[in-house]
């Protein structure tokens, strides 16, 4: 009677064991797709940046990538000069980007 139980108690076991499906933890790794913010790149904007004419259409394309970067660019003292200009205003208005508002 004692194996019997013991035999019937191993059963359940191995088949809460099987059926129970081991836990898996999961974790979700988010990553950025805001660029580096360490720079201002200024790629086809010369000089029409610094003259206040129409920046061209690569350099809008520049300026819009880097739309997200805006507020850190504002923030750092070595990029806050050229942020805040009124030719940086000037050419974000050209292009159609709204100044950041941080």
């Amino acid at each position: 009677m004692k194996s019997t139980t013991l035999v019937v108690f191993i059963v359940f076991v191995v088949v809460g064991l099987v059926s129970s499906p081991p836990q898996i933890e999961s974790r979700v790794v988010v990553e950025s797709t805001k660029p580096p913010c360490t720079k201002i790149d200024l790629t086809g904007c010369w000089p029409e940046l610094f003259d206040g004419t129409k920046p061209s259409a690569q350099c809008c394309g520049t300026l819009k990538a880097q739309q997200p970067c805006y507020c850190d660019f504002i923030k750092n003292p070595d990029l806050k000069k050229f942020a805040t200009s009124r030719e940086a205003h000037l050419a974000l208005g050209f292009c159609g980007i709204p100044y950041p508002t941080c």
